[in-house]
């Protein structure tokens, strides 16, 4: 094949992203390949969807082949003549030829090592075989069972050579002060455009790429493996969370200590009411007046007089808590009540697991779904997750549409946004569930200019914002309670996490996961304050349960309604467990006890029961494990759906 040559001081950058563009192809023809050899795997996929998850699946292996790509990119961009030397340029292919020729590899190891495992490999493939004496055997084995993988192994090595060959550098003649400045221009360029393909974007908003994210391009959650790479998944899960599972139950004394299926109560028909989530961003309890009215010598008022008002037609509860600290935490809780343990949900091995969403629930009776977060579209992976669940609409700052109303950082301020969302609330077909997450009550604490110094600001900087979205819900309640389908629909709040604390009765590992869940519907009789624990992912199961849903589902919550006093509620950071039940909350560092603390009697957590209250501590211990063997055991096995 005739090569051909570059020249000028922007030769090396030229020939840089045309061998990137050749990795690209290589990889789009992986995939497709990965596709063909499984298709079996994946009946709901045509050409038509293929297409659209190849689209999709650009993003993925951007990210991979810059990481792998990483050493050559920084050698061959740096601005000086000596790049140029034979013994530099050959030293520059080999390292490209072979980082390549792994990836190459990975990607065709998963076209016969996904039928056992039905998903791509990650990082974690290094602990499960750290362990194996024969990996020398095991390697001969598969090259022999799959000898014609190896054949299409050399094929695309031989390809990515030609590739590499047929393009050509000649050192511009001569370098002079125009090389030096036009290469290092050129070069800053070169790690502006690296940083945003890694991450997925440059936007505030843009959390980097991840596994989840490929839920964007997809109808079912098993389909995410067509988009993604075997490089980049192992690359995004090097030091990824694996659970292992643990026997201290019986699968009998399992389902009686913790059943995760819901059965169906038989208390009438299926009640189609419409339901609306509204998730509030950081909209901690210790900001609510109406849950504090013993602070600060009983004068305390809040921030949020609205949802006060609301408090007082709705049924809450005095112990209400987040399972996370994060916004990333919040929606598998909430919607598909599923907990993170160890890292959040969506970014775990396990995030492509086939889950049950209370969307995806609504949606096979016949509901109509949607979604609203006034961010870019993709911002913290919440379009894809919406994806996952089921939900068919998803409305962010593009579907709005109208950048006079952005916050200048995170997206649409959360008060015309929400009116947005009345507007298409009103136009859907009843009945309809959907979700809202607002984003206003966020750092950098800011509030629209013309309502400076309308809200109190108080100690924190967070206050302020917490009185304007207050004030959203206020106008969003107004509109949408003169709209048709308002008296059919019941509400749901509840905040995304806690945050920071100015009060000490706040300032406990208990108490700072306490937020605000209250169940509010217009007209009816469900009003009340219950002294019952309460955590988000009951969510789903209590507004099933209050429906009158009549199919089982899988779901880690309890009914809130329920009379029964018996549930507990678990949080997880970084491996730590925070354990509720009744009066006390235990800390457990997965292995054992680490605290106890009775929070009715020693609210600020001064007094640690450890040593002294050995059966409560039992009790809580034998409930905490009964949680770790069925969270472990249904996320290793893919057990998140009822009757799979």
């Amino acid at each position: 094949m005739k090569s051909i040559q570059f020249q000028g001081f922007y030769n090396k950058f030229l020939v840089i992203a045309l061998r990137f563009i050749g990795l690209l192809f290589l990889y789009a023809l992986l995939r497709v390949g990965f596709f063909l050899y499984n298709q079996s795997l994946f009946p709901m996929v045509g050409a038509k969807e293929l297409l659209g998850m190849s689209w999709g699946g650009l993003r993925f292996d951007i990210v991979a082949l810059l990481y792998l790509n990483i050493l050559y990119i920084v050698l061959l961009s740096l601005p000086f003549p000596f790049t140029y030397n034979r013994i530099y340029q050959q030293v520059a292919k080999w390292i490209f030829i072979v980082t390549n020729s792994i990836g190459i590899a990975l990607n065709l190891m998963d076209y016969a090592y996904y039928p056992f495992t039905l998903k791509r490999t990650t990082g974690t493939v290094f602990g499960q075989f750290s362990n194996e004496s024969n990996l020398g055997k095991l390697f001969v084995d598969f090259l022999v069972d799959y000898w014609y993988l190896l054949l299409v192994f050399a094929l695309f090595v031989f390809v990515l050579v030609k590739l590499y060959d047929v393009l050509q550098l000649q050192k511009p003649k001569p370098f002079g002060w125009l090389g030096y400045v036009g290469q290092t221009g050129l070069f800053l360029v070169v790690a502006f455009l690296f940083i945003g393909g890694v991450r997925g974007g440059w936007a505030h908003s843009t959390r980097p790429i991840t596994l989840s994210n490929a839920g964007d391009y997809v109808k079912n959650a098993e389909e995410m493996n067509i988009v993604l790479n075997t490089p980049f998944s192992m690359l995004k899960t090097l030091k990824a969370v694996q659970l292992k599972e643990v026997h201290y139950y019986s699968d009998a004394e399992l389902d009686k200590i913790y059943p995760v299926i819901h059965q169906p109560q038989a208390t009438g028909n299926f009640k189609k009411m419409n339901v609306v989530f509204l998730i509030m961003e950081s909209f901690a309890k210790e900001y609510i007046g109406a849950y504090n009215h013993d602070l600060d010598g009983c004068k305390y008022k809040g921030y949020t007089p609205f949802l006060d008002s609301l408090i007082g037609q709705s049924y809450t509860f005095e112990h209400s808590f987040a399972n996370g600290r994060k916004s990333i935490d919040a929606l598998p809780s909430v919607m598909t009540g599923i907990p993170s343990v160890g890292e959040p949900f969506v970014l775990s091995i396990y995030s492509g697991n086939k889950t049950t969403s209370i969307a995806r629930l609504l949606g096979n009776e016949g509901y109509e779904t949607a979604f609203f977060h006034g961010a870019p579209n993709g911002s913290m992976g919440f379009s894809a997750y919406m994806q996952l669940a089921g939900v068919k609409h998803y409305y962010g700052k593009n579907e709005y549409n109208n950048d006079a109303d952005f916050d200048g950082i995170w997206g649409i301020w959360d008060e015309p946004f929400m009116q947005f969302m009345a507007n298409k609330l009103d136009a859907m077909p009843q009945p309809f569930f959907a979700g809202f997450f607002s984003l206003s009550s966020h750092h950098p604490f800011k509030v629209p200019a013309k309502y400076a110094g309308v809200f109190p600001k108080g100690p924190l900087p967070v206050h302020e914002p917490m009185g304007y979205s207050d004030h959203a819900l206020k106008e969003f309640f107004a509109t949408a309670s003169k709209m048709p389908w308002f008296d059919n629909t019941l509400f749901v709040l509840c905040a995304d996490h806690s945050t920071t604390s100015y009060f000490p009765e706040y300032s406990t590992t208990a108490q700072g996961f306490a937020i605000p869940i209250l169940f509010y519907a217009p007209g009816k009789n469900l009003k009340g304050m219950s002294d019952k624990l309460v955590q988000q992912i009951d969510i789903m199961p209590t507004v099933l349960n209050y429906l009158g849903y009549d199919k089982p589902y899988f779901s880690f919550g309890f009914d809130a309604f329920a009379p029964q006093k018996n549930n507990f509620l678990v949080n997880n950071i970084g491996g730590t467990f925070n354990f509720f039940e009744g009066d006390y909350f235990m800390t457990h560092d997965g292995k054992k006890p680490v605290s106890l603390f009775n929070l009715k009697t020693d609210r600020l957590q001064q007094h640690n029961l450890l040593e002294t209250q050995k059966d409560t501590l039992q009790l809580l211990d034998d409930k905490l494990k009964a949680f770790i063997q069925r969270y472990n055991y249904s996320m290793i096995h893919n057990k998140l759906i009822a009757g799979e």
